[in-house]
């Protein structure tokens, strides 16, 4: 981040994990996205600048948004009495700006998804999981 722009970086380490803060005066410049309020209650756009990023490089930002609100875990299913146990991954989002941006770059990948609520988006199918995971990965 010190490369980039940002006056002071530090790291502040806190329970289970690592803080990273930054300072800098140009970081609306490279996140034209933020601003006051709730996220989900105003409008999130790319930039055509990050726009253009994000098709060249859609598993990068998959891998963040998953990291950020997103969760892989084994999902458990009784059908006549024997249980099937398989990976999905979910991805919740109250921003429908940012739902659809999710899907957007999921479809750049070939990644099928479904909607099982209104800020829930789920993959699940065997191909899409594993497609996903060489994209996403293990949180760190």
């Amino acid at each position: 981040m010190r490369h980039v722009l940002a006056a002071k970086v530090q790291r502040v380490q806190q329970a289970g994990c690592v803080s990273v803060q930054s300072y800098g005066t140009h970081w609306p410049c490279l996140f034209p996205q933020h601003g006051p309020g709730k996220k989900h209650e105003r409008p999130i756009v790319l930039a055509d600048w990050q726009r253009s990023l994000v098709e060249s490089h859609p598993g990068d930002f998959v891998r963040g948004l998953f990291h950020s609100d997103g969760c892989r875990f084994a999902n458990r299913v009784t059908v006549r009495g024997k249980e099937y146990v398989y990976p999905r991954y979910m991805f919740v989002n109250e921003s429908t700006d940012i739902m659809g941006l999710c899907q957007w770059s999921l479809d750049l990948l070939g990644i099928a998804w479904r909607m099982n609520r209104r800020n829930c988006l789920s993959v699940a199918r065997r191909d899409a999981v594993v497609a996903l995971d060489r994209h996403v990965g293990p949180k760190s």
